[in-house]
């Protein structure tokens, strides 16, 4: 295979990494390949398809130029410090430069033992690698950012969780793995030099300064530290618009590029509930989705420690420019959510200060508190407001139609109030309700990876090599907003008797 890798982290981070040999699958079989994503990447189908692509993706054999590394890191799993976590069940094959001039790890998760895995197998189960699939596959058509599944792979061999089960292999692209866990390894071990070549490289590869050499950054650390604030702030305000919710928001899981990634014990939520939680090793709720910007900050204020050092000579002023730069969190999220909730209202987005802030994002509140209420699913209670206006664009006639609104909500004081004063709102726009209609559109899906439809497909492909419902599940989440011929299950909710008990777990 030919493929052009440029390893700049091998290259410039010696030492923050661990050299390692791939180890050959039984009896490989490719299962799912982004065709479109190789494409971007510059890689050749066919190549991929080869008997020498097979054993890239299987992890059984790198390709010419990969340098397949095991990063070290370290991470505050559960608010406790872990200071040596590291690649476990991971390997960075190599980087390449997409189409877009864009640098892009390769990676595999479930690849086998490295120096990291602490006693583990290093291995991951097939459904576990479908799962990261269809919820990042999700994840990246809802427009937000994340890390992308190239292709899965079956190993052919068994591992040990509840049972034996099939293993196997994901090919993972992401914009890096550099994590706060990353920074905190090296912080924890006093390498203020391992610290500054983090700093630059981070910079260089996901912030780089415009003209640096007439406007250089004085503070290098700092100006680090407020771009990740501001990426984090804009990702976390995206997961709460689709009642996504990570599950282990550990900061080794926290990428200094603004993707989600990794995939454990994550799920989009049904009948909203902001206490809902998805892990279940999280009996205290510190990971529910009302909790997610908080932790978001919380992690941040680690990255911040980190960094101290190199922040200023002088520890109290060091925590001055530091807490300085995490106050800015708060507001960065109040305004990336305000833009998420207007266009999931088909409201204007671009001002953040003008004259409706306040009341735009109570309206959003209290359209919330009637979907708590009323226990009305997320997804589909937000869906129901696009319905609206296609019925009123459709009728043409000045009053809007409620059907929509009125099938889904109970016919309550509370909730005819709300209708109300949104109609009034999107009455005030100069913008032409179609433009409204678009935005709405895109901010308010009609599929997701549901709970149940991704255990469902899981089990399906697993247990019975019957992939149906995993490519149709596939097919619709990759064009989340589009009115197909999908089976309309694919929209609907589990029953409550599913959802109630729903559960992941770490290391699936």
């Amino acid at each position: 295979m030919n493929i052009n890798f440029d390893n700049s982290y091998a290259r410039d981070l010696t030492g923050m990494y661990a050299d390692w040999k791939l180890t050959a699958a039984p009896q490989p079989q490719l299962v799912w390949l982004n065709e479109s994503l190789a494409v971007s990447l510059g890689l050749h189908i066919a190549d991929l398809h080869s008997t020498a692509g097979l054993a890239m993706l299987s992890a059984s054999q790198a390709p010419a130029g990969a340098q397949p590394i095991a990063q070290a890191y370290a991470g505050h799993q559960f608010g406790h410090f872990s200071p040596q976590l590291g690649d476990g069940r991971a390997l960075l094959l190599g980087e390449v430069i997409d189409t877009h001039g864009q640098r892009q790890d390769i990676a595999f998760k479930g690849s086998g033992r490295t120096p990291f895995s602490r006693g583990g197998d290093g291995k991951a189960t097939l459904s576990s690698v479908l799962r990261e699939v269809l919820v990042s596959e999700c994840m990246h058509a809802l427009g937000v950012p994340s890390t992308r599944a190239l292709a899965a792979v079956a190993t052919g061999e068994h591992i040990r969780r509840e049972g034996m089960q099939p293993a196997g292999v994901l090919t993972r692209v992401a914009a890096s793995h550099l994590r706060v866990g990353t920074f905190e390894f090296f912080a924890a071990r006093g390498d203020n030099d391992a610290l500054r070549r983090l700093v630059d490289y981070a910079i260089a590869r996901h912030y780089p300064i415009e003209d640096e050499q007439t406007t250089p950054v004085a503070n290098k650390a700092l100006y680090l530290l407020e771009q990740v604030i501001n990426k984090q702030a804009k990702l976390i305000a995206q997961w709460m618009g689709f009642g996504f919710i990570h599950g282990v928001m550990n900061t080794d899981n926290m990428s200094i590029s603004g993707e989600t990634i990794d995939y454990g014990p994550c799920a989009f939520m049904e009948a909203y509930n902001p206490q809902t939680v998805f892990s279940s090793i999280d009996a205290q709720g510190r990971y529910a989705y009302a909790n997610q910007p908080a932790i978001a900050k919380w992690n941040l204020s680690r990255f911040a420690s980190a960094l101290l050092p190199l922040i200023h000579e002088d520890d109290d002023q060091a925590s001055t420019l530091a807490l300085d730069a995490l106050s800015e969190f708060d507001a960065s999220y109040a305004n990336a959510s305000l833009a998420v909730w207007r266009s999931k209202l088909g409201l204007q987005t671009t001002n953040a200060a003008d004259q409706h802030t306040n009341d735009d994002h109570q309206l959003a509140l209290d359209f919330l508190q009637l979907l708590q209420d009323q226990s009305i699913d997320f997804t589909q209670g937000w869906r129901c407001l696009v319905d609206v206006l296609v019925a009123d664009i459709e009728s043409e006639t000045a009053q809007p139609k409620s059907n929509s609104f009125a099938t889904l909500f109970s016919n309550t004081e509370n909730a005819n109030n709300w209708f109300a004063l949104w109609q009034q709102r999107l009455q005030q726009h100069t913008v032409a309700r179609h433009e409204q209609l678009a935005i709405m559109q895109r901010a308010n899906p009609i599929y997701i990876a549901r709970n149940h439809l991704v255990e469902e497909a899981l089990y399906n492909a697993t247990t019975h090599n019957d992939w149906t419902a995993f490519k149709q599940l596939l097919a619709a989440i990759q064009q989340p907003s589009e009115i197909g011929e999908h089976d309309i299950k694919l929209a609907s909710p589990a029953p409550l008797e599913v959802t109630a008990f729903y559960k992941t777990f770490c290391g699936t």
